[in-house]
């Protein structure tokens, strides 16, 4: 059955609406389940997405808005919980990689089986592990595995009945899981993190600066997504999506420099001083840079063991190829982008 009505959450997010416009332009009907609405600004415009405000955490909701989809894609994740560095509170109440990764990913699954949806793509990370020392890599493992429960007792279904599979206590899924690494694009909170801060300070310590990663485009990441659902051969399959090739982040911090005409040293921080950074960062007001999850996470290096998946027909584009564009000052669109931000557009 060729899929034309997906319900999607979190396509206000970075890789969300890069997914969102592909579909759209592909003739395919999206749902968008958002908490609030003037986030998909960018969406509404498009003439085949439906963006509707609700909390997607509440289980007759995620029911109410599955009915009548042929698929759902569950894009939802963050990467910092809001209670870090709260060491007043009892440590099962200092964060939400909990609720974001596991109960979403359970209630998704749940709402699916209740609604005969019978295909789920869900995102996931590279690193994901239950075993992990980080507390976002285990949440993002666990929440893997309560996905791939679900399309096991599919195919355990489907040897038990002759009509096709039969959707019991909320299973009976069609998955397919991504693990990207670190995700870059206009718009991404990786490179263009570090160019701010290259541009306002001549040195830059940086802890785990040999730590590798291999960033994935996110119109690719998107193309993945896209190109798995009506695709029998993904089902049930885990994709591990990295670009062409891999790097320290001490030269993704010198490229970027480089780029951006600031080349700046930088200062690599070992074990310990790396540790405590990270921990000095998390009691800095607004937006957090960096925590100690971050830095358990990147203890471990965030490449792929193996080569682009040959299930998909393109090649992931090169950082080289795309991060001049959104990167550099001195282009016609960095340009444009400097007008709008003058003009308050």
């Amino acid at each position: 059955m060729k899929t034309e009505r997906i319900c999607i959450l979190g396509g206000s997010g970075f890789v969300g609406t890069h997914l969102v416009s592909l579909l759209a332009a592909r003739g395919i009907r999206v749902r968008v389940l958002s908490h609030r609405r003037e986030l998909t600004k960018a969406l509404i415009l498009l003439p085949t997405v439906e963006v509707i405000e609700t909390d997607v955490h509440d289980q007759h909701e995620l029911v109410r808005h599955f009915r009548g989809m042929d698929a759902v894609i569950n894009l939802v994740g963050i990467l910092h919980e809001s209670n870090v560095g709260r060491v007043d509170l009892p440590s099962a109440r200092r964060g939400d990689f909990q609720k974001v990764h596991i109960e979403l990913a359970r209630k998704v699954v749940h709402a699916c089986g209740e609604t005969g949806v019978h295909r789920l793509l869900h995102m996931s990370a590279l690193g994901a592990d239950p075993n992990s020392r980080s507390a976002y890599q285990r949440s993002k493992g666990v929440a893997e595995a309560l996905v791939r429960e679900a399309g096991m007792r599919h195919r355990e279904h489907e040897n038990w009945y002759l009509n096709g599979p039969k959707f019991v206590h909320g299973y009976g899924l069609n998955v397919t899981l991504f693990r990207p690494s670190v995700i870059f694009g206009r718009g991404d909170s990786f490179l263009s993190m570090f160019a701010r801060l290259l541009r306002l300070f001549p040195v830059l310590p940086l802890a785990s600066a040999d730590t590798r990663f291999a960033p994935v485009h996110v119109d690719d990441v998107a193309r993945a997504f896209a190109d798995s659902l009506d695709n029998p051969a993904t089902f049930g399959q885990t994709y591990d999506l990295c670009g062409p090739r891999a790097y320290t982040l001490r030269e993704l911090i010198e490229y970027v420099g480089a780029l951006i005409g600031r080349p700046r040293s930088v200062l690599a921080l070992g074990k310990w001083p790396s540790y405590f950074q990270a921990w000095a960062m998390e009691f800095k007001p607004g937006r957090k840079l960096m925590t100690r999850d971050n830095y358990f996470a990147m203890c471990t290096d965030n490449v792929c063991s193996g080569p682009w998946p040959a299930v998909f027909a393109f090649q992931p584009a090169a950082l080289e190829a795309v991060a001049p564009e959104y990167l550099r000052d001195d282009t016609p669109r960095a340009r444009y982008e400097d007008y709008r931000e003058q003009a308050g557009r």
